[in-house]
């Protein structure tokens, strides 16, 4: 990451739990040269309002009462076209981060809220204005032959530990040092002999921003610059002949034409590492549903949002009807494929926002938010029937479950609701097979 960057910034920072706020603004302090921090949309807004000429960078919760970062982001955008935002998301605001996509976030950083995942967002995120705003300063032509001015560019560009280009659209004025050295480039003259523009340092494949794909598009800077990150992805071969995933960003600036900033952020080994770490800690291994310890994550969290905003949330605890006698029957080996099936058939029943996890041998958690019992007990109640009529592995196996479903109530906290239905589970099995009790 640039320090250089990071020092001299001030952000918004705008997260309504306390305990969040205060931890992350004092981390963000230290490395940052400002953080102004509110405790909802509305507050954020005065505040930013209050600061225009100084905050470089808005960084905001989603979901908020009084009025949410969506809307915050929204009036900012009206004032300012192109501060950059960063949302901080939890996983199953799948629609506020659709919408967060039209209002024209920069990036986004998963909570709960990693330091060093928010600072790698935050620098994505400014990095490109920041060179805007330092060759605006210079107030420099990138066809100047003044060898000081060259140097100043020069040395602005190869301070940054992304790959820049810079382009006029028609071909690369200027490159950096990381250019040089991914590339294996003696220097840009040598790079300019070659003659090639920016696509084709692209490697055409399915998923990847290519050439092919920009040739299609009236505005290719436009369509680029209006992709979501996880989009904005190209894959480009170093000198080595090794495939390295890059994202974009560009800016441009102006001064006797029109200039763009092309920053490539290698994201290979983080994107590699991190989905790996992640998922490994986060997933059962033999059903690939959340773990144990991932789904306290979320039931804690949505306990607390269910509280907060007066929303429905219920829980569906099951688990298959004398799954141990079966396994000894059929030899254990066949217990992990009756799992993945079961995993599967959950899937196929259950919303995207919906958290499933396996609880422990062959007890299943789903996680409703913002349904009442009413509606759980639908969603067990399809479940049951798709399991009872399912032929189960290659042996063509007939298989039970017993359901215990129940919503939160007010006076519950997170162990009174989990202790109540884990009961309504203990009840189920007692009356027989393919029972659901919902209470």
């Amino acid at each position: 990451m640039n320090k250089e960057i990071l020092k001299n910034i001030s952000i918004l920072y705008v997260e309504d739990e306390s305990d969040v706020r205060e931890f992350t603004s004092k981390l963000l302090s230290s490395l940052l040269k400002n953080v102004f921090t509110a405790e909802n949309g509305q507050d954020g807004l005065d505040l930013y309002k209050e600061n225009i000429n100084t905050i470089d960078l808005i960084v905001t919760d989603i979901n908020m009462p009084k009025m949410n970062g969506i809307a915050m982001c929204e009036k900012i955008r009206e004032l300012n076209k192109e501060i950059p935002i960063v949302v901080t998301s939890a996983h199953n605001d799948t629609d506020f981060l659709k919408k967060a996509i039209d209002v024209g976030v920069s990036t986004y950083a998963m909570k709960p809220i990693d330091l060093y995942q928010l600072i790698e967002s935050i620098t994505k995120a400014i990095e490109p204005i920041f060179l805007k705003k330092e060759l605006v300063t210079l107030n420099l032509s990138l066809e100047s032959k003044i060898e000081m001015e060259i140097e100043k560019i020069n040395s602005i560009l190869d301070a940054q530990e992304n790959i820049v280009i810079v382009t006029n659209k028609e071909e690369i004025t200027n490159i950096n040092k990381k250019f040089l050295e991914f590339f294996g480039i003696e220097s840009f003259e040598k790079f300019k002999e070659a003659k090639k523009d920016i696509f084709d340092l692209f490697h055409e494949e399915f998923g990847f921003i290519t050439r092919n794909q920009m040739e299609k598009q009236e505005c290719w800077l436009k369509y680029i610059k209006e992709l979501p990150e996880i989009d904005r992805i190209v894959k480009i071969k170093n000198h080595k002949n090794e495939e390295r995933l890059f994202t974009i960003n560009i800016d441009y600036y102006e001064n006797k034409e029109h200039y763009y900033i092309f920053s490539l952020t290698d994201i290979t080994s983080i994107k590699e590492k991190a989905n790996l770490l992640e998922y490994q800690s986060s997933h059962d291994k033999i059903t690939g549903l959340f773990n144990k310890n991932k789904f306290d994550e979320f039931y804690e969290k949505e306990v607390k949002r269910s509280k907060r905003y007066k929303n429905d949330l219920s829980i569906i605890l099951f688990d298959i009807y004398e799954f141990r006698e079966i396994i000894e029957i059929n030899k254990s080996s066949i217990g992990d494929i009756i799992l993945k099936e079961i995993s599967q058939i959950m899937s196929n029943c259950i919303r995207e926002q919906d958290i499933s996890a396996r609880w422990g041998g062959e007890e299943f958690l789903i996680l409703l938010p913002q349904t009442n019992l009413e509606g759980a007990q639908i969603v067990a109640n399809k479940i049951n029937n798709t399991v009872f009529e399912h032929l189960f592995t290659e042996k063509q196996l007939k298989l039970s479950a017993n359901f215990g479903v129940s919503e939160l109530k007010e006076e519950d906290d997170e162990k009174t609701f989990m202790s109540r239905v884990n009961k309504l589970l203990f009840e189920s099995k007692n009356r027989g097979k393919s029972v659901v009790i919902a209470r």
